[in-house]
């Protein structure tokens, strides 16, 4: 129950409330919780209180809301370590996730600045871009944006490509990613991003650009991706060597 008479405001009650549920199992990922109306005729509070703290529990990652079916607890976040290079499969793979890809777009195109300075060529090169939503076990998200640039780069419009992008490159093409430099940033999803990606108006999104280099210091791969906010983490561990 809530209390009325205490300095603790009533939607971070009713917020702690429901994080306690969720923490203790009580209500495991997937479980759809009590609607607005729900805890409104249940503690006597307004919908606006209500609607703050489960506001606040969408933002931490608690829960997720789904047009027109309610809200429900959030899977575990995906955590993906920054130290290592790998790819989107072999991270699902180690997680014990299926990995799946819908491939939205294969085409050439001639490359915009960001991707030919990354891949040290010139603006209006061409270049192959890959654009494909990625699933953990059919979920969407992330959504991936591939430049490629290498020789004999145009077989892969032949390829399949709803697997391991770096284990065809290697198994195909002999390319072996070696390092990557990544920048992220947080930030809003579009209304394209939105759609693809099953999100909120608003919802927030991770935005990572990475270049990769193959074992000769070759840049081949200028990638930009976003990953949903509610579902990842990226995390990396710092020593004073």
């Amino acid at each position: 129950m809530v209390d009325k008479t205490s300095l603790t405001p009533i939607y971070s009650q009713l917020k702690e409330m429901v994080r306690e549920k969720i923490e203790a199992g009580v209500w495991p990922p997937g479980t759809l919780i009590p609607s607005e109306r729900d805890f409104c005729e249940q503690f006597g509070i307004s919908r606006m209180t209500v609607r703050q703290a489960l506001g606040e529990l969408v933002s931490e990652g608690m829960v997720v809301r789904e047009k027109g079916k309610g809200t429900f607890v959030a899977q575990p976040r995906l955590r993906q370590r920054l130290t290592r290079l790998t790819g989107f499969s072999e991270d699902m793979l180690a997680r014990g996730k299926q990995p799946g890809a819908r491939v939205l777009r294969v085409e050439r195109v001639a490359a915009k600045p960001p991707a030919a300075r990354a891949l040290g060529i010139l603006p209006g090169e061409e270049v192959i871009l890959i654009e494909r939503l990625r699933l953990a076990d059919g979920e969407p998200v992330a959504l991936e944006a591939s430049h490629l640039h290498f020789e004999g780069v145009e077989r892969v419009l032949s390829l399949p490509l709803d697997g391991s992008l770096y284990r065809l490159l290697t198994e195909t093409f002999d390319i072996h990613p070696k390092r990557a430099q990544q920048e992220i940033e947080a930030t809003l999803a579009t209304a394209r991003e939105m759609d693809l990606l099953k999100l909120e108006t608003d919802a927030p999104v991770l935005r990572n650009r990475r270049t990769t280099y193959d074992a000769e210091g070759r840049p081949f791969e200028y990638a930009e991706s976003v990953y949903r906010g509610d579902r990842y983490t990226f995390y990396a561990e710092l020593n004073n060597a």
